[in-house]
């Protein structure tokens, strides 16, 4: 929208770029073009303003499918007046000279002629397409026949309208058909679902059965190899046992013999001591033999005085004393003792 000012009774027009203004006066145009600015007096005006920047249309309108189905249509042309004198002349783009806004509404007229020509294209693409055949390849033969339509259709070339692209955006079909469509993908989804994890499941199995196969073997050459080191402990305990015998059977010999020279060591030392003794007690009688029976008195007597008890005081009478002085003083008193 062109910007307007008021100085003193005048009007200021300042367009943009992409707007085509056309100034009539009197019947006579006077300013024609894009991006202008301009003076003009309000009761002398007639102003067009056309925009000839392009522009997104969308559109969405229902059809139905050769198997009488209904679908939504989901699409957007772009658009642009490139004749903006025979758009001024074929629809209403004047402006209020005091305040710049469009009188009508030229751009919904646009839009009208639009939609109305390209949903009839549509509509006769569709009513010759099932259902199925529209949702797969529905989108690119309505995009084209939109797209031809809309070339041949001879009121926008008159119009000063050129059709810059279409898109289809989408087709899509009521809810509930579309859940009855979705069904059998989902069923067979879900099938290859359950079926990868039946598959899972039995990978899952048979690796446990080989780990039980892997566990089993271990358990059976461990009980194997527990066969063995049991086999083998009794072969040592039986070794060990016959060594412990051998050793037994030296040490009992070895103790024997030591036991048989002691006792011969201890018999040869007694017959040594007996003849010892014997000599001794020989040599004694010999000596006591050979002594007088003085002596034998004397050390009679030596003998029992030591195994005697202690004596604390003798008493001699005179007799005993008188008798013992009377042999002291004969001179084989000595020998006769």
């Amino acid at each position: 929208m062109a910007d307007i000012t008021r100085r003193f009774g005048w009007r200021h027009l300042r367009s943009a770029p992409t707007t085509h203004i056309r100034h009539h006066k009197r019947g006579r145009l006077v300013h024609d073009g894009r991006g202008l600015s301009f003076w003009y007096r309000s009761l002398s005006a007639a102003l067009s303003e056309v925009p000839v920047d392009d522009r997104e249309l969308a559109m969405a309108f229902h059809a139905r499918t050769a198997d009488f189905q209904d679908v939504t249509v989901q699409a957007t042309v772009t658009y642009r007046i490139s004749d903006p004198a025979a758009a001024a002349d074929r629809l209403d783009f004047s402006v209020d000279p005091d305040s710049g806004s469009w009188r009508g509404a030229p751009l919904e007229q646009i839009s009208t002629l639009l939609t109305e020509t390209a949903q009839q294209h549509a509509l006769d693409v569709l009513a010759r397409t099932p259902l199925a055949v529209a949702l797969v390849d529905g989108v690119a033969s309505v995009r084209q026949s939109v797209a031809a339509g809309l070339a041949a259709e001879p009121r926008l070339p008159d119009t000063g309208i050129d059709v810059v692209a279409v898109r289809v955006v989408a087709i899509r079909p009521e809810a509930e058909v579309e859940r009855a469509l979705r069904t059998p993908a989902r069923e067979q989804i879900q099938q290859e679902a359950d079926r990868a994890t039946y598959e899972r499941r039995a990978v899952a199995v048979e690796r446990e059965r080989a780990i039980a196969e892997n566990e089993l073997a271990s358990q059976i050459e461990l009980a194997r190899r527990e066969e063995q080191l049991i086999e083998q402990r009794g072969v040592n305990s039986r070794r060990e046992a016959q060594e412990k015998a051998a050793a037994d059977s030296v040490r009992t010999e070895a103790e024997a013999e030591r036991k048989v020279r002691l006792a011969r060591a201890d018999a040869a030392a007694a017959r040594e001591a007996g003849s010892a003794r014997a000599e001794a007690q020989a040599s004694w009688l010999q000596v006591h033999d050979e002594a007088g029976a003085g002596t034998l008195y004397a050390l009679a007597a030596t003998r029992l005085a030591e195994n005697l008890p202690r004596v604390e005081s003798i008493t001699l009478t005179p007799d005993v004393l008188t008798g013992l002085l009377g042999r002291l003083g004969r001179p084989d008193a000595g020998a006769d003792a």
